[in-house]
């Protein structure tokens, strides 16, 4: 369907995952309801649970919070035109899609970074880390983040949709995703979104370069410390925050930086799901379930009353 210009355009075609349609619904959906179960169990039972309202269980709260809604505004819609054999999504849903969807990335990335300035604190000034990380702090710092991300969805939000789009309506993608939209523009526009992604990648590496410099100090300051066991609970917890961030800044880069070609890939489909699918899956295993620091499991037993919780 050819469009003439945005006032006409009433739907999107997306073309992700046009192939064995039964299969990815039954992947997607394993993968949506393992995210449900996992950040849901992490939400309910920090806040449920007097002894897990500290600073980091309140920040791992808003990430699952984050997480829960950043993978449910594109995998249900991508399961739910899989199970209806179409691939149409409503211009009105494509702009609530993307509006959303870097709402809930902005504000994860914004608490991870949060996270790692809470272990600095936590390692490195420990006897100031009551002062520092009081309450009044941390609601700060969490809703700088979803304010943030507000600013930060309705910025890109304003820039892609105001561009005219006459190059068809087909994206290649399972969601509306910038750059395929991009690909569909014509309009002079276009250089102004260009201009919102250079300074989304300013803002988003000078995160990544705190993150990355508090983690020097952190492992500069273990290093320090003369016991086997201080070092492993450190790394233990430092390095898989580390991971999730890297996964999140080199996919976003990648598929908001590369050249766009003219045909769908199916790196593009991969780096899609790396970093809007993966993370929501991999923070309450990290944080929680995996991580022996964590007192999600014991706070999860004490609130069902099974004993047999973290033996089965």
């Amino acid at each position: 369907m050819k469009m003439s210009n945005r006032t006409t355009m009433t739907e999107f075609l997306l073309l992700g995952f046009s192939d064995l349609q039964i299969l990815h619904f039954v992947v997607f959906l394993v993968i949506y309801l393992a995210s449900l179960v996992g950040n849901l169990l992490v939400i309910v039972v920090v806040a449920f649970n007097n002894h897990l309202h500290t600073p980091m269980y309140f920040f791992l709260m808003n990430l699952s919070i984050a997480d829960l809604g950043s993978i449910s505004m594109t995998v249900p819609k991508s399961m739910a035109n899989s199970l209806m054999n179409t691939r149409s999504i409503f211009y009105a849903g494509c702009v609530a899609q993307v509006f959303f969807l870097f709402l809930f990335l902005r504000a994860d990335f914004s608490l991870l970074t949060i996270m790692a300035y809470d272990r600095y604190v936590t390692i490195c000034q420990p006897l100031h880390y009551e002062t520092i990380m009081n309450s009044r702090a941390c609601v700060q710092m969490v809703a700088g983040a979803w304010i943030s991300g507000i600013l930060y969805s309705v910025l890109h939000t304003r820039n892609t949709f105001a561009l005219t789009f006459c190059g068809g309506n087909m994206v290649d993608q399972f969601f509306c995703e910038i750059p395929q939209l991009l690909k569909l523009a014509c309009s002079d526009s276009y250089f102004s979104e260009v201009g919102v992604l250079a300074f989304s990648v300013c803002l988003v590496l000078g995160c990544f370069v705190f993150i990355i410099v508090s983690y020097v100090q952190i492992f500069k300051s273990v290093l320090r410390i003369p016991s086997e066991q201080g070092w492993h609970k450190a790394f233990s917890t430092c390095l898989p925050h580390l991971t999730v961030v890297s996964l999140l800044v080199f996919t976003g880069a990648f598929a908001y930086l590369k050249p766009t070609s003219s045909s769908i890939s199916a790196l593009d489909i991969v780096v899609a799901v790396l970093y809007s699918i993966l993370p929501p899956i991999m923070n309450p295993v990290i944080y929680s379930m995996r991580n022996k620091e964590m007192k999600i499991k014991a706070a999860l037993r004490r609130l069902t009353g099974c004993r047999q919780f973290t033996k089965n």
